[in-house]
Parts: C-alpha cells; sequence; structure tokens
C-alpha cells in the first residue's frame, strides 16, 4: 500500500510552504519511516504559529491515508509516478473532506505548493472531488479497506476479535487523542493543579477510575503546562496510567521494568512508591535511554538503575539479584493506540504480529527466572489483538507450573482470559493488562 516510488523534490527549497512540508514529511513516513522521528526535524521549517495546522495536515492525511488513497485512484487515469506530488494530492483531498478549511483556500494553497509543472494536475485532481464528492465519499463507504480508513488485514482482525466492539473501534482509531496528563499526587493533588490550570485559563477534567488523570481540554503545548519542566505532571494516556497502580511496588522492593523508554511509567511506579529499595530500568535503545534520563531530572527522580540490554538476555546486565516486582512493557503491533500514531497504519504489516509474539514470549521466558517466589510480574502491551495478550499470557501459565494468574478486579476494560482489555476510545487508549505471581512449584 505505501508509495516506494522515488521522492524528487518537486517544491522550492527555498519556499517554507506549510504543505509542501506536510507532503515531505508524508513521503517519508510512506517510504517507512516513523512519524515521530520525522515530524521534529520538519517543524523546524514551519512558523510557530503554523505548528497546529502543519500537524493537523500530516497526522490526518496519515489517519486516513487509506480512504484518501481509494478516493484519488477514483479520480487518475494512471498513477502518479512522482512520491511528493501524490502525497500533496492527499494533503489537498484531505482539507477538502476532513478538516475546516474553507474550500476555495485549500485548493488555491494545496496548488500554489507544487511546482508549474504539477499545478494544473493537482488542481484538476481537486476541483474533480469537489464536482463528484458525494459519489466519491459513498464508493469509499462501500470499500473495505477505504470505508474506515484501516488496512484490510487490520480490520480483518480486530473484527475476528472483537467483533460486537469492532466499529466502535475502528471509528476511535480515526478520532484525535486527547491530551492527557499524569498528576504527581505525591507533590500535589489533582485538584489542587486543576485550579492551577485554571489560573491560567487551561480547563481540565478528571478521568473517573483513574485517581492521577486529567483531560486538558483544548490540549494545548506540553511547555505550556504548569508545573511540568519541573515534573508535577508528565502526559501519559489514561490507560497507561494504571500500570504502577497494578503493580503495587511495596517500600524496600527491588523493581525490573524492561523495554521501559521512554520512561512514563518509570516515573509513575517511582512517584508511587519513593520508598522502593531500587527500580532498574532497561532498554536497548541507548538513546531512548537518555530520554528517560531526561524525564527523571526533570521530575526529580532516583533510585533507578538505567541499564542498556536486550530484555532477552539478563546475562548481559542483571546482576544477579531477584526482583519482587516486574513490569514487561512488551514491544507490540501497537493496534490500541493508532490514533496517537497513525502512521502505524500504513508501517505494520501483518506479518510483523508473528514476530512480535515470539519476542513478547521470549522476553517473558529470560525475565521470569529473575522474579522472587511471592513476587509479581505486571505484563502490558498497548494492542488490541489476542494473540499478543490473552493468548500469550496463557500459553506462558500452561507452560509454567510456577505462575499463577493473579485477577484485576476494574470497573474499566473487560476480562479476557487472566487479564483485561482496553478498548481505545474516549479517554483512554487501547492496552491489555495481565498480573502473574511466581508461586513455589508442587
Amino acid at each position: 500500500m505505501p508509495i516506494l516510488a522515488k521522492a524528487y523534490a518537486f517544491f522550492d527549497p527555498s519556499v517554507s510552504h506549510v504543505r509542501a512540508l506536510a507532503a515531505r514529511v508524508v513521503c517519508q513516513v510512506l517510504a517507512g519511516r516513523s512519524l515521530s522521528e520525522v515530524l521534529p526535524a520538519a517543524l523546524v521549517g514551519v512558523p510557530k504559529a503554523q505548528h497546529s495546522f502543519f500537524k493537523a495536515l500530516c497526522y490526518g492525511t496519515l489517519r486516513w491515508y487509506p480512504r484518501l488513497e481509494f478516493i484519488l485512484g477514483q479520480l487518475l487515469r494512471r498513477p502518479i509516478k512522482e512520491a511528493d506530488v501524490h502525497a500533496l494530492a492527499l494533503i489537498g483531498l484531505h482539507q477538502l473532506g476532513h478538516m475546516a478549511v474553507k474550500s476555495h483556500a485549500a485548493i488555491a494553497e494545496t496548488v500554489s505548493a507544487a511546482k508549474p509543472w504539477a499545478k494544473s494536475l493537482v488542481n484538476g485532481i481537486l476541483r474533480n472531488y469537489q464536482r463528484r464528492r458525494e459519489e466519491l465519499e459513498a464508493l469509499a463507504d462501500a470499500d473495505y479497506e477505504a470505508e474506515f480508513g484501516h488496512p484490510c488485514w487490520l480490520r480483518r482482525k480486530i473484527e475476528q476479535a472483537w467483533p460486537e466492539q469492532a466499529a466502535a473501534i475502528l471509528k476511535a482509531n480515526n478520532q484525535q487523542a486527547p491530551l492527557v496528563v499524569r498528576v504527581n499526587l505525591k507533590r500535589i493533588s489533582r485538584q489542587a493543579y486543576s485550579d492551577r490550570l485554571a489560573k491560567q485559563g487551561l480547563s481540565a477534567r478528571p478521568v473517573a477510575g483513574v485517581d492521577t488523570a486529567l483531560v486538558i481540554e483544548p490540549p494545548v503545548p506540553v511547555e505550556n503546562l504548569p508545573g511540568f519542566a519541573q515534573g508535577l505532571v508528565s502526559v501519559q494516556d489514561a490507560a497507561a496510567q494504571l500500570a504502577a497502580p497494578l503493580l503495587v511496588a511495596q517500600p524496600g522492593q527491588r523493581v525490573l521494568d524492561v523495554c521501559a523508554a521512554p520512561g512514563g511509567k518509570t516515573l509513575h511506579i517511582l512517584e508511587s512508591c519513593p520508598e522502593i529499595a531500587e527500580l532498574v530500568a532497561v532498554d536497548i535503545a541507548p538513546k531512548r535511554l537518555e530520554k528517560i534520563q531526561e524525564n527523571l531530572i526533570r521530575a526529580r527522580l532516583s533510585k533507578v538503575s538505567l541499564r542498556c540490554g536486550d530484555a532477552r538476555r539478563p546475562q548481559d546486565w542483571w546482576d544477579g539479584e531477584l526482583f519482587a516486582r516486574i513490569l514487561v512493557d512488551a514491544p507490540c503491533t501497537a493496534t490500541g493506540v493508532i490514533r496517537r500514531h497513525p502512521d502505524i497504519k500504513l508501517l505494520r504489516r501483518e506479518s510483523d504480529l508473528a514476530t512480535l509474539v515470539r519476542l513478547q514470549r521470549d522476553i517473558l521466558e529470560a525475565v521470569w527466572p529473575l522474579l522472587s517466589v511471592g513476587g509479581m510480574l505486571l505484563y502490558a502491551t498497548c494492542s488490541l489483538l489476542p494473540e499478543e495478550n490473552e493468548a500469550q499470557i496463557q500459553a506462558f501459565l500452561s507452560a509454567h507450573p510456577d505462575a499463577r494468574c493473579v485477577p484485576i478486579e476494574a470497573e474499566w476494560g473487560t476480562v479476557t482470559g487472566c487479564g483485561r482489555q482496553i478498548w481505545p476510545g474516549g479517554d483512554w487508549d487501547g492496552f491489555f493488562y495481565a498480573r502473574l505471581e511466581k508461586c513455589v512449584c508442587g
């Protein structure tokens, strides 16, 4: 589905045109790079006043890519070989179909972003869409992939796993995720922080069932949040904020957090129980460990030992001392956080699932011996797929007589085997949690 054609520079590099820059970002994602990787660099060339609009162009075009691609195909006699022009046409269609941009402005500005030779092509595509909009949108609604803007394989997997909830999940994936923060309750109460927000003209509301969570409406740049630089709050989805309470770390315990970057759950564990003996945070990527360190400094937290290493090879980073608590925030398809990372629709492949399931299994097998008897392991993913969640945990329980399921009693999510599944929508990303206790064999 992604366009792999060579991305020629069909835009004047001396002109910092927001739509042209957005087309370059889309091209890079279509060529296999993640949005989180390319967007920060692109923002450098965008006037600050246009950051929100620029992000809306990039995120929205990628979010609706399967549908936009289908509609563009209906408007073309032959494919556009040049990737940049193709991406610009998609950005134009997104503005006309999904954004509150006046049609004449969307067309004129998108056409002006192209080099002279491509202006008539882009203009013709967008005006033809205008004339045929009702017909084209009806055709898209009748197409399996285009209807909800999801790759066929992903829509099929979601419908197989959650037939009753599938339509709501697919629609939720196409919504913009809210800005949710986690309040450090050791330093300020949620109400007191809400009051600070109100003094700055910002509104917030609590998330039911998550004592630390506030939704900021409308969302603002993180640097505009009072106390962020001092560690009073961190940006973290409500579902992700459940990890630390579920882990139930106790004073004096040694805690392991594997696949820890960027460190949101690491910080929350320490905020929840500053009296733990030590928290060992492991990640395979040195750059991502640097991000954890930055967050720890911002939050003024200590008692953390950062280790760079593969979670599947504890012999490279473990000191031999057992842990009372282990958090496995497992690598996964990330199908529960598509609304935050719409490029997942383009970058993830069905074949990735089997690879990730093996990786999750290998990590569980590797760290289980590091857990003390009576200790607890919390397994978490931001996936919606049973192969990565309840099936993974059931297979582990079947293979390990010393592992016992610890049920999660909660009002959020739904019970699935040993764990609980949360679907994306509203204040929540899609997440799965399961708790395992190590018991005495025999």
